[in-house]
């Protein structure tokens, strides 16, 4: 399973883009290996004022839900 994170210049400056990253990383690391389809690639994409902001238990809950992985 491969996995990518993108996040643009919207997201904000470069302290703004790592921190979401940061983000979607730990995540996909806690949640891939458990939801995700074995042979997938994965993109995880920051969102201005939304993946930095978001408290991290919405998000994980947010990407099991996307995984259809909801236990």
């Amino acid at each position: 399973m491969r996995v990518g994170f993108t996040c643009s210049k919207k997201v904000g400056n470069a302290v703004a883009r790592n921190r979401a990253k940061r983000r979607l990383r730990e995540i996909a690391r806690l949640e891939l290996p458990r939801c995700g389809i074995p042979g997938t690639d994965y993109v995880l994409i920051g969102r201005a004022d939304i993946t930095a902001t978001r408290p991290f238990d919405q998000l994980r809950n947010e990407l099991r839900t996307a995984l259809g992985c909801d236990a």
